[in-house]
């Protein structure tokens, strides 16, 4: 990660623990026969309902960096810590939406959101009503029974964000998550991701 790349932030609640915290991250990668440094002595702490954004020139890093986060990629060395505590891996306190929309496309909206909730094998009662919830939060209750080749590219991308909070992680993590939008659905979409923060007040990182 270069020097040029920059971290804005929306106003947390007042806390004295980190939610999210890189410690001294450093990743290196081998490539015909030389040691390729991708990430330098990384630090970084995100508080409870911040909001993060990491901006930076195309390959500096800023992927490795959330993928890393997410337990897909492991360190050379450092540490990744969520509330004080080491995580070696992915775990369901980290949520991820990638840039481009990872939805099974044989599975309705509404099944697509509750996929994961299935696997953790949560009572069918709590699994419709956290899927009934965000599918009001993201504003797609009537395209709940819809499949994925039938919405927008920006329906399909609130759908990914609903079924990763869906999860209730700690932290929602977002690898440049309308990269593949056109500009008016972008800023449509960005519009849209700062009011669902508003409601739901999660911690969030994201690149771009």
């Amino acid at each position: 990660m270069t020097p040029h790349t920059e971290a804005s932030k929306a106003t947390p609640i007042s806390s004295n623990q980190p939610k999210l915290e890189v410690r001294s991250l450093y990743k290196t990668f081998s490539t015909q026969g030389k040691q390729l440094i991708a990430l330098q002595n990384i630090n970084l702490q995100i508080y409870p309902e911040e909001f993060v954004c990491l901006v930076g020139p195309s390959g500096c890093g800023k992927s490795t960096l959330l993928n890393i986060v997410a337990g897909l990629t492991q360190p050379s060395s450092g540490q990744v810590l969520v509330d004080g505590e080491v995580v070696p891996g992915p775990g369901a306190d980290r949520g991820m939406v990638f840039q481009t929309y990872t939805l099974f496309p044989w599975l309705c909206v509404a099944d697509n959101i509750s996929f994961g909730l299935k696997l953790r094998r949560l009572p069918r009662r709590k699994i419709q009503q956290l899927v009934a919830y965000y599918l009001d939060v993201i504003g797609l209750t009537k395209f709940a029974r819809a499949y994925p080749k039938q919405l927008s590219g920006g329906m399909k991308q609130r759908v990914a964000i609903a079924r990763a909070l869906a999860n209730e992680p700690e932290v929602l993590l977002m690898d440049e998550p309308f990269g593949a939008l056109d500009a008016q659905t972008k800023e449509q979409m960005q519009q849209f991701l700062l009011k669902l923060w508003e409601k739901t007040r999660k911690t969030v990182l994201t690149i771009t």
